[in-house]
């Protein structure tokens, strides 16, 4: 049988290919395209990476729209070309990019260090780089027969535009009041020069974005509020608290349309890195899109009797990155075992079921138990190999518990419940699996 606790000291992750070879070796996610030698900086999301990308997205949806205040929108892909001008994407959503003569390796600018840069040289193998020139991130395509200037339409970087061009069809249909926010969860594409860091940056991503809208004057109090709440968020999913921070941007980082902005950072392997952003957008996107298109994007304060265009506060998560960093910070490695320390109520997997043998009488028993249990939980079965194999398949992809079905359960009903995480074992009745089940998962702690 299983050990009862784990021996040797136990590790975090330490180096990203670890990651990697664990999550396509059991279906979290694979190199997009792979046989045909792949394509940079795309990735596709197998059986388990499907199930927790959901989980997920559910667990972000039910954060904002379980709230009164808060509807929500999903908008098109491709949008009015004029959406991305009165954004000022298409004049300055750019990275400065510079091309070694000698390598052809390819570089952001402002990743180079300073000194580098000042000697125009490679920071690979030395040789001389080109003066900066600015690229355009947006990927650009043609809408229609004809490929001509006319017809150009782009995919969205982000999703937040189409909220701020949604403003007055969501308060109008909704009849929210102000504050209210309005979330959506998309793709946007990002023509990145430098992606890496497996799914931290890719050029097709998935964004979750919420735009509050409060009263000008309710911004900093409304930002503060959504601050922290975004970084409790991150913690309910079981994220350690020593590894995540809130760095503040200084006047230099703020992007032009912000008043104010944290990152709620992460610790990776690699570094820290940014997970969020909250934002104080004050009323930039509004009356932009007001000057662009000539309709009127303000609100009516019926209490006050008075017009005025809202300021947004705007939280930025990206689902892939969220996805990153759950998988990074509950990869453990001991002295006979990998296990991943989701929290239940993520895992793509809550149960997996182990008939001792493969013998009909149990596989009739573990069907029955499957039938019943799986009504609440996703669960798995497993028949193949010895227990031992089977806990550490199942630990391995972070199934939180695990449950068998031995000759003494078929006498007197009961069965055995393992937990991933400290291998303890307890004999429980087998009517009882799914109560114990919930139990569990709702008094988990990291």
């Amino acid at each position: 049988m299983d050990q009862q606790a784990e021996t040797g000291a136990i590790k975090n992750l330490e180096d990203m290919s670890e990651l990697v070879s664990l999550c396509k070796r059991r279906g979290y996610v694979f190199p997009s395209s792979e046989v045909y030698g792949g394509i940079n900086a795309c990735w596709d999301y197998g059986p388990l990476g499907v199930e927790l990308k959901r989980n997920v997205k559910e667990s972000w949806w039910r954060a904002m729209t379980d709230r009164t205040d808060i509807e929500g929108l999903d908008a098109a892909i491709m949008m009015h070309p004029k959406v991305w001008q009165a954004s000022g994407h298409v004049e300055g959503f750019t990275d400065p990019l510079v091309d070694c003569k000698k390598c052809k390796s390819r570089f952001r600018e402002d990743q180079i260090d300073a000194a580098l840069v000042a000697q125009k040289k490679c920071p690979s193998c030395g040789g001389e780089i080109t003066a900066p020139r600015q690229f355009n991130l947006m990927f650009k395509t043609f809408m229609g027969p004809l490929e001509d200037s006319a017809a150009v339409v782009y995919l969205r970087p982000e999703t937040a535009q189409g909220i701020y061009v949604n403003f007055q069809n969501v308060l109008q249909t909704s009849r929210q009041r102000i504050p209210f926010g309005i979330a959506q969860i998309g793709k946007a594409f990002r023509n990145e020069i430098t992606p890496g860091n497996f799914i931290f940056r890719t050029r097709e991503f998935e964004q979750m974005e919420m735009q509050y809208f409060v009263k000008p004057g309710a911004d900093e109090a409304s930002f503060e509020t959504w601050k922290e709440l975004r970084f409790q968020w991150h913690l309910s999913n079981g994220i350690r608290p020593e590894k995540l921070r809130l760095h503040q941007h200084a006047e230099g980082e703020l992007a032009h349309y912000a008043k104010a902005a944290f990152d709620i950072q992460y610790e990776f392997p690699f570094g820290w890195q940014e997970l969020e952003g909250i934002h104080n957008r004050t009323d930039f996107d509004l009356k932009r899109h007001e000057q662009f298109s000539g309709k009127k994007l303000e609100y009516f304060d019926e209490v006050g009797k008075e017009r005025y265009i809202p300021y947004v506060v705007e939280t930025s998560a990206g689902c892939d990155r969220t996805l990153l960093v759950l998988l990074v910070d509950a990869y453990r490695a001991g002295a006979d075992r990998v296990w991943l320390k989701l929290h239940p109520k993520l895992a793509p997997y809550k149960v997996g079921l182990f008939p001792l043998m493969k013998k009909p009488e149990l596989m009739e028993y573990t069907d029955r138990v499957f039938a019943d249990v799986r009504k609440q939980f996703r669960t798995f079965v497993d028949e193949a190999g010895s227990i031992g194999k089977r806990y550490r398949r199942q630990d391995e992809i972070g199934t939180p518990y695990g449950v068998t079905i031995d000759y003494d359960t078929l006498s007197n009903h009961t069965v055995t419940i393992r937990d991933r995480d400290t291998m303890a074992q307890e004999r429980i009745p087998a009517e009882k699996i799914c109560q114990v089940l919930q139990e569990r998962i709702e008094s988990w702690k990291p």
